[in-house]
């Protein structure tokens, strides 16, 4: 059965000119509810998980000044959202929501997280709407309970996974790879095991292929027992921070191809949602909706 973690903090309100990204975290459920791809039977709500998790990935001195509240300004632009305890509270949630799901993973095959992919998170500071690396605090977590050993994570946002990649920078144990704009946010990138940077405008084909041709090799070479797929729909070409040029349908191709690959490989994949901004709501929840659709396709 597809386990997918859901919890109502997901779409707690921002002030003024923040509401628009949250949205969708009401929106996606509804949908899926809607039309029949999935049912109640199918969401769990995830919980505080046991700070430990939290600070096997992130420093004592960050994550206390988040609860605190006590971030110097600076570090609290950075973020872009304005800190409050409801927004620290949601992304502890979404880290367990990411821990729970992988464990579901392990047992169904693959399990999702409406929210997550907060790979702008470092080791001690947060940057762009991520304080706390849901994924990376998920593959420690795997780690630690010697669930699984070798991790790839396949961020496929259209922004590079800085953070995640400064967290596993000197940990052969996790292979980071990254598929994101050239010129994008951050501007300053960190170093991924593996950095794939597109031109602006980038179509279907030109990513397909590039997709098609690494994955598998990197599977061959690298010989995972667990993938995390970042899998944000900002690579379209409407959306409002992405510079790609992918449509609906390359991006849904995208999906399909990642997640045959796991299938077929019989390797375990936890889905992260990531980023999406198109104007135009219906697109957001429409190219997400997708890779719910074709886990339930592909794996049950």
């Amino acid at each position: 059965m597809l386990k997918i973690a859901y919890h109502p903090i997901y779409k707690h309100p921002l002030p003024e000119g923040h509401r628009f990204p949250m949205l969708k975290y009401e929106l996606l459920p509804e949908q899926l509810r809607y039309e029949g791809t999935c049912s109640d039977i199918n969401f769990f709500e995830p919980e505080k998980p046991n700070e430990a998790h939290i600070l096997s990935v992130h420093t004592h001195e960050y994550y206390n000044d988040l609860k605190q509240l006590t971030l110097d300004k600076r570090a609290a632009r950075k973020i872009g959202f304005p800190l409050s305890d409801i927004l620290v509270e949601r992304e502890v949630i979404i880290a367990d929501g990411t821990i729970k799901a992988s464990e579901f993973a392990l047992q169904h095959g693959i399990a999702m997280n409406i929210a997550g992919g907060t790979h702008h998170a470092y080791t001690n500071r947060g940057e762009a709407f991520c304080l706390l690396n849901d994924q990376a605090i998920g593959a420690r977590y795997l780690q630690q309970k010697q669930l699984a050993h070798k991790i790839l994570i396949v961020d496929l946002d259209v922004h590079q996974g800085n953070g995640t990649a400064e967290i596993f920078q000197n940990d052969n144990s996790v292979f980071t790879f990254s598929m994101h704009g050239k010129s994008n946010y951050p501007f300053k990138k960190e170093e991924s095991n593996l950095d794939i940077a597109l031109e602006n405008d980038a179509d279907d084909e030109t990513y397909l292929n590039l997709l098609y041709d690494t994955l598998p090799k990197l599977i061959q070479q690298e010989q995972p027992d667990f993938i995390y797929y970042l899998c944000g729909v900002d690579v379209i070409a409407t959306d409002k921070l992405g510079k790609l040029g992918l449509s609906l349908e390359g991006c849904k191709a995208r999906d399909l191809f990642v997640l045959e690959t796991c299938k077929s490989h019989k390797l375990p994949v936890m889905c992260s949602m990531g980023g999406g901004y198109s104007p135009d709501i219906k697109i957001i929840v429409e190219a997400h909706a997708n890779t719910f659709r074709l886990a339930q396709d592909i794996f049950f």
